[in-house]
């Protein structure tokens, strides 16, 4: 029905607000990451796509252009970035 799709649109824009205040940290703040900007790296735990493999490290995932985050049990800790196009209103 219709009734679901406002939900998406309204959950798409906050993340897309969240992404625009962490963009907003120092440039120092995202050294981490190569070739990768800090905002790109904000996938929430369900929508991680795994890019790494059990055991991965931190070097060998960024070497493979992937996000490191080993914050969250049970889910890809080495994952691909969002797209820079994401946010599209």
């Amino acid at each position: 029905g219709r009734s679901s799709e406002p939900s998406v649109a309204m959950e798409a824009r906050a993340l897309c607000l969240l992404v625009l205040v962490l963009a907003s940290v120092p440039a120092g703040a995202d050294k981490q990451y190569l070739g990768l900007s800090a905002s790109q790296c904000v996938v929430p735990a369900k929508n991680r796509v795994d890019c790494g493999y059990p055991g991965v490290t931190q070097e060998q995932c960024n070497s493979r252009g992937c996000c490191f985050d080993s914050s969250i049990p049970e889910v890809p800790w080495c994952f691909k970035p969002l797209q820079e196009t994401e946010c599209t209103f």
